[in-house]
């Protein structure tokens, strides 16, 4: 029944000591305060204050919805402007994609500048399972290519890289002008330790064709570049992370087929994407990643964002 607008009036009455003033201080017509006052009193079925007194006086009833007005409207004012100042949060990250950490670290650090108020909480493991512990409320976003339908999760195109076959120099394939599926029926694929499903290789490249190398798991990256070179498998690892390799010799790579894409999206809980850190954050590591990442594209202009609620 008593509204902000109400104190505030009541204030400006007091410190004016007359309804015009109190008006000129409010910037309203004295005849639109006065109905205002009239309004008021009429719903809280008492007086306010006493009409032309001079100086202006207040009944018994507006002294006590004055001295609520001098208690709650600092507090309004206060709480207004806590609002606006930014304050320490903690954004709790994790990837899915293994070789990200390769540039993520440096997109932290971009971040950090813009956001110094913002704690960053990173979780990695090749056990750990984060897009489950997104939707448990444990996390606050997860950088993945794997979109779980039905999961009440939000999935925010990052960008799309290039998968490339990472070969030993002098391996066979090192100097084939193609590369089909059937070339690697042989070969030892090393792989990060997921589910054979998850891997773009395989559900894109091999699998329709009906081609299944042996299979091992390796769970860091600078080793599997190691193990490829020395001429104990072949790999299929982003652009981004082999290119430093390649330049230095000790590994070449290759167009799988008519060459392989993929996706990267940061995944929020469904609801929670306009929140201005999730959403700045996701920003900031989109640009930097198409900034700086060889054979990228930014994957926010080739469609709308995923919500997965409800698919």
């Amino acid at each position: 029944m008593i509204e902000f607008k109400h104190l505030r009036t009541l204030q400006a009455l007091r410190t004016t000591g007359s309804l015009a003033a109190a008006a000129a201080q409010l910037h309203q017509t004295q005849s639109a305060l006065s109905h205002q006052f009239s309004d008021l009193e009429q719903r809280l079925g008492f007086r306010l204050f006493v009409r032309k007194s001079q100086p202006l006086r207040f009944t018994p009833q507006g002294e006590i919805l004055l001295q609520l007005a001098e208690q709650v409207l600092p507090q309004i004012q206060q709480a207004l402007q806590a609002c606006h100042e930014p304050h320490q949060t903690t954004l709790r990250i994790a990837i899915e994609c293994h070789s990200c950490i390769q540039w993520l670290t440096p997109a932290l650090n971009n971040f950090r500048q813009s956001w110094p108020q913002v704690v960053m909480d990173f979780k990695s493991g090749v056990t750990f399972d984060p897009q489950p512990a997104l939707q448990q409320g444990e996390l606050d976003i997860v950088l993945t290519s794997d979109i779980l339908p039905r999961s009440g999760l939000f999935y925010s195109p990052m960008f799309d890289f290039e998968v490339r076959l990472v070969l030993a120099p002098d391996h066979p394939l090192a100097q084939a002008d193609k590369i089909s599926p059937e070339d690697l029926a042989n070969e030892v694929l090393m792989i990060y330790p997921v589910q054979r499903q998850r891997l773009d290789i395989w559900r894109h490249f091999l699998q329709p064709a009906g081609v299944s190398p042996a299979l091992k798991s390796v769970d860091n990256t600078l080793l599997l570049i190691q193990m490829v070179s020395a001429g104990m498998g072949v790999a299929a690892l982003p652009h981004w992370v082999v290119e430093s390799f390649e330049n230095q010799g000790l590994v070449v790579t290759k167009t799988p087929g008519e060459g392989l894409w993929s996706r990267l999206y940061a995944a929020v809980r469904d609801g929670e994407q306009r929140q201005p850190v999730l959403d700045a954050f996701i920003r900031s590591a989109r640009q930097h990643a198409c900034e700086h990442l060889p054979r990228v594209r930014d994957a926010s202009l080739s469609g709308a964002l995923l919500p997965q609620s409800q698919t």
